[in-house]
C-alpha cells in the first residue's frame, strides 16, 4: 500500500511561482514512476508531468514545458513538481500519482493523493 500527500498548494499571480510536494509511505517508492495530474472543473483529469523511478526519464504534457520541471528524491520519498510562469489556466486541484503502466494515463495509476489547490489570479 502506498499513501500519498501533497502539499504547497495555494494562491499565487500570473508569472509567479510554485513548488508542489508529494510526500509517499512505503518501502516501493523508489521503484516507482511517479506522476503529476489536474483538474479543473467541470474538465476531465489530465497529465501534467512524470518521472521514472531514478530520474533518468521525465516526461511533460505540450501545455507545461518549459514552464514546469518533476523532480524526486527517494532519500526522502518525495517528488517534486516546480511550476514557473504560471498562468490562468494553470488553476486546477493537482494530485500525484503512483506505480503507473503508462505514465501519461490516469487510468494506469495504481495510487492517488487527495490533491492540492493551485489558483493562478490574472
Amino acid at each position: 500500500q502506498v499513501r500519498l500527500v501533497e502539499s504547497g498548494g495555494g494562491l499565487v499571480q500570473a508569472g509567479g511561482s510554485l513548488r508542489l510536494s508529494c510526500a509517499a509511505s512505503g518501502r516501493t517508492f523508489s521503484r516507482n514512476a511517479m506522476g503529476w495530474f489536474r483538474q479543473a472543473p467541470g474538465k476531465e483529469r489530465e497529465f501534467v508531468a512524470a518521472i521514472s523511478s531514478g530520474s533518468d526519464s521525465t516526461y511533460y504534457a505540450d501545455s507545461v514545458k518549459g514552464r514546469f520541471t518533476i523532480s524526486r528524491d527517494n532519500a526522502k520519498n518525495t517528488v517534486y513538481l516546480q511550476m514557473n510562469s504560471l498562468k490562468p489556466e494553470d488553476t486546477a486541484v493537482y494530485y500525484c500519482a503512483a506505480q503507473p503502466r503508462d505514465v501519461r494515463s490516469a487510468q494506469s495509476y495504481d495510487y492517488w493523493g487527495q490533491g492540492t489547490q493551485v489558483t493562478v489570479s490574472s
